[in-house]
């Protein structure tokens, strides 16, 4: 499965070079070209998704455990002080290239971005959030 307008897959097939630092039957890892930290990464699927509504349960939790290896590589080999794993989908959220993808991004107690995963929390009153958790509990 391939979408021939994504950059992600031309990637992939090789047609655009790339600094790979991992490769398996399902995934890439590549160093990312606009990085916010020395050393972030991506993860994608050597199959085309647009996001995580697409991809398969298993290839999901193949992605998630890939991470988790990286990560704890990363931090190790990069000496890094934490790290952030990110996943968009879809423009609202972020998603600017339309192939599931995970940021791996390594971060440094002096990196420039700060805290860099941010958001203004929000007040919902008792009545709200009990019905939130009502409709969203699995049953």
């Amino acid at each position: 499965m391939r979408d021939e307008s994504c950059i992600f897959c031309k990637i992939i097939a090789g047609e655009i070079p790339s600094r790979k630092i991992y490769e398996d039957e399902d995934f890439q890892v590549m160093l990312d070209v606009s990085p916010a930290t020395k050393g972030h990464a991506l993860i994608l699927p050597k199959k085309h998704y647009a996001n995580l509504y697409e991809l398969p349960e298993e290839l999901a939790g193949k992605a998630m455990c890939l991470a988790k290896r990286m990560a704890e590589r990363m931090t190790l080999l990069l000496g890094c002080d934490g790290f952030n794993i990110v996943q968009n989908n879809n423009e609202v959220a972020g998603q600017t290239v339309f192939h599931f993808h995970m940021h791996l991004i390594p971060r440094y107690t002096a990196d420039e971005n700060g805290e860099m995963i941010w958001w203004k929390a929000q007040k919902f009153s008792d009545e709200v959030l009990d019905d939130l958790a009502k409709k969203l509990a699995q049953k």
